[in-house]
């Protein structure tokens, strides 16, 4: 078999067969597929997609490329939740502690950023001497001290999974759903989780800007999870507007620790606790009450335990920039639109992401938003604060931000959309 016939199989809308998809993922994993050859494929499937069974084995051969993980001597319930990228989406920080409060284990394996979207790993790293990696050994006893751990996937988890998502980083090819669904999939399903909720984001400054995408690849993942005996449900939720009022790495650890001291925007806070009931009854423990956890600071607690478990220290001051940048409100009256995308992509061109794969981030670059579509605003009045150490970074930022937010007269009419748009599994 050769990687050329493969690519031009998918190239002219052919279905790959089996032994195609488990040969060309072993060979990738092995080097014997050169990135660029491995673009092209991907680029195929971008362009013309692949069925259910091709998603299936293409999922089935990641998980295959590397090893699987076993939480079976855990106490606890496991459950995880994955996002499929958005902006300012910090959920995992508050979640992840919080549901560890209510009596389930999180073994919460998180990514970097991808596009124009945050990476979990990326603003964790903000925390002086936090650590993302840690072999399994490490893994179960985080787990077992504070009840949650969020780390990176070790090399031998879905390797074949670990070259290809860079890879689509810096190909354009992020946005296909049989490659977002198998990368999700394959990482979660050999990570050993019972459990798992897929927050599907929805919008400009989500992969998915459609409802019906979304619903598809909710639907697939579901099926993809239940299959392989992993309790799976899937919220679809918002991505026009940034989630919470920050758009970066630190920025979005301190916007993290304010919700998880009973505070924190009310979106953030909304779509924290929607996926925490879900991640709790999926784990068989549907009367705890995650509400009660954050207020009475036993989320936090479960929070400190495992950031010090990881080697970060809690009580560590957050990086901040060096150099901002003010972007006044153009009129008075009510925000009624603040673009996902084009904040995502100011943060960043401010250094929040990365161009390349191997191109490192500013722990403190990033986005603070004054409003939200509903506010009041005042001409002149700050609007958007850009966070950057780099200055020169910043005339491209305000580019990205042109035409990205919309005011109208005050008594303008104005309902701000659901957080939570459906459930699907």
């Amino acid at each position: 078999m050769d990687v050329i016939s493969v690519i031009r199989a998918k190239r002219d809308r052919e279905e790959l067969s089996d032994g195609q998809i488990d040969w060309v993922v072993d060979a990738y994993t092995r080097g014997a597929v050169a990135d660029e050859q491995m673009s092209a494929l991907a680029m195929a499937i971008l362009l013309n997609g692949m069925n259910r069974r091709e998603i299936a084995r293409w999922t089935a051969a990641m998980i295959a490329s590397g090893d699987r993980m076993d939480f079976s001597s855990l106490p606890r319930p496991t459950a995880d939740k994955h996002s499929t990228g958005g902006v300012g989406d910090k959920i995992t920080l508050p979640l992840a502690p919080l549901v560890a409060a209510c009596g389930a284990a999180v073994p919460q394996l998180s990514g970097r950023g991808l596009g124009h979207t945050g990476g979990t790993l990326d603003k964790l790293e903000s925390i002086p001497g936090w650590r993302a990696g840690l072999s399994t050994a490490e893994m179960l006893s985080v787990l077992g001290s504070a009840g949650c751990v969020v780390c990176a996937a070790g090399d031998g988890l879905a390797p074949a999974d670990r070259k290809l998502y860079a890879l689509r980083d810096v190909t354009g090819t992020v946005e296909s759903i049989p490659l977002i669904a198998s990368s999700i999939m394959s990482k979660k399903i050999a990570e050993g989780t019972g459990s798992l909720v897929l927050d599907v984001k929805v919008g400009s400054g989500a992969f998915m800007k459609t409802l019906a995408d979304a619903r598809e690849l909710a639907s697939t993942m579901v099926g993809l999870g239940t299959d392989h005996g992993v309790r799976t449900v899937a919220l679809l939720t918002g991505m026009d507007t940034p989630l919470g009022r920050t758009a970066g790495n630190a920025l979005e650890v301190r916007e993290s620790l304010d919700v998880l001291a009973g505070g924190g925007p009310a979106d953030v806070v909304d779509l924290t606790l929607a996926l925490a009931r879900e991640m709790l009854a999926a784990a068989g423990l549907p009367d705890a009450d995650p509400a009660r956890a954050l207020a009475d600071g036993s989320a936090m607690d479960a929070w400190r335990r495992m950031i010090a478990a990881q080697g970060g220290d809690p009580d560590a001051p957050l990086p901040t920039a060096r150099e901002r940048h003010t972007v006044t409100a153009p009129a008075t009256g009510v925000l009624t639109r603040l673009d996902a995308y084009a904040v995502g992509v100011a943060a960043w061109r401010l250094g929040a992401g990365r161009a390349r794969k191997e191109d490192p981030v500013q722990a403190a670059a990033g986005v603070e938003l004054h409003a939200k579509p509903g506010d009041r605003v005042t001409e002149g009045a700050p609007l958007l604060t850009l966070h950057t150490d780099t200055p020169d970074r910043i005339p491209s930022a305000l580019d990205a931000l042109t035409g990205a937010y919309d005011t109208a007269p005050a008594d303008t009419p104005f309902t701000a959309p659901p957080v939570v748009l459906e459930r699907v599994g």
